[in-house]
């Protein structure tokens, strides 16, 4: 279905948490503005909402390891792809959103793998790249920071009980991109991955989707969004994308109650 930019601007505001929302109205009246982390992505960082309760987004999580110096405007949306999001108008809108100093976080792939949709498909070495460029270029045109995060990975083992990589080419694609550009990278594909390894085929179960009447091995519960949204925060740190200053909690125990799933705003 396609998308008004009206309806999608009105979307991606109500998608803001609170937080945030109330930080803006503080900041009104010519104080300075803080800095916002965007995140553009698919449902794997998006925020959920009460009926999808008990899945979770790991961009829902990320606010948590980050100081109150820095806000999180997740605009992440499920089944996106990195030019659906484009043709949705949902990249203008984070554009027309953006300040200099501030963050645009974008993690695609999942969907773009989708060959048999044209609307979401890209090939890794070529549509792919040169989506991921448009995200670049237009943080870069307004001041702000472009960073790269390669896909979570899925749960998916092997017969002897080992992890494996699920996304094609596509990783390496945005490596590739990343050096190319000068770009900083979050390798969180390869991060997952190693953390669903020392987790296991049964550990790996208490940080996805499986539910009584589900077994989700793509999308995340609480401890899985927070644990993948601790490595987002340690690569932004390790990475020099962000100081010290900017993080906390990076070792310490999160609650699972500290997850909420708001209901939908009506647009």
């Amino acid at each position: 279905m396609s998308l008004s930019r009206r309806q999608v601007a009105a979307a991606a505001v109500s998608s803001i948490p609170l937080a945030f929302a109330a930080t803006q109205t503080a900041h009104a009246g010519g104080r300075p503005h803080p800095r916002t982390l965007f995140i553009a992505g698919d449902s794997t960082a998006a925020q959920k909402y009460f009926d999808a309760a008990p899945e979770t987004g790991w961009g829902m999580a990320l606010p948590f390891f980050l100081r109150n110096n820095l806000r999180v405007a997740n605009h992440a949306v499920n089944g996106r792809s990195s030019k659906s999001f484009v043709d949705e108008g949902r990249l203008d809108v984070v554009l027309g959103a953006i300040r200099p100093g501030d963050f645009l976080l974008v993690q695609f792939a999942h969907n773009d793998e989708k060959d048999e949709d044209p609307a979401r498909y890209t090939e890794p070495w070529t549509t792919y790249q040169d989506y991921l460029r448009r995200y670049v270029d237009g943080a870069r045109a307004r001041g702000a920071r472009p960073v790269l995060a390669t896909p979570v990975e899925r749960r998916r083992f092997d017969a002897a009980g080992n992890a494996v990589p699920s996304h094609g080419e596509y990783p390496a694609a945005m490596r590739a991109l990343a050096r190319r550009e000068g770009v900083a990278l979050l390798d969180v594909q390869a991060l997952s991955l190693a953390l669903w390894q020392r987790l296991g085929v049964e550990g790996t179960k208490a940080y996805f989707n499986w539910t009584a009447t589900e077994q989700d091995n793509t999308h995340f519960n609480p401890p899985g969004g927070i644990a993948v949204a601790r490595l987002v925060a340690r690569e932004l740190l390790r990475g020099r994308v962000l100081a010290h200053r900017d993080v906390r909690r990076l070792d310490e125990e999160i609650p699972e109650s500290w997850i909420s799933w708001p209901a939908p705003a009506t647009v």
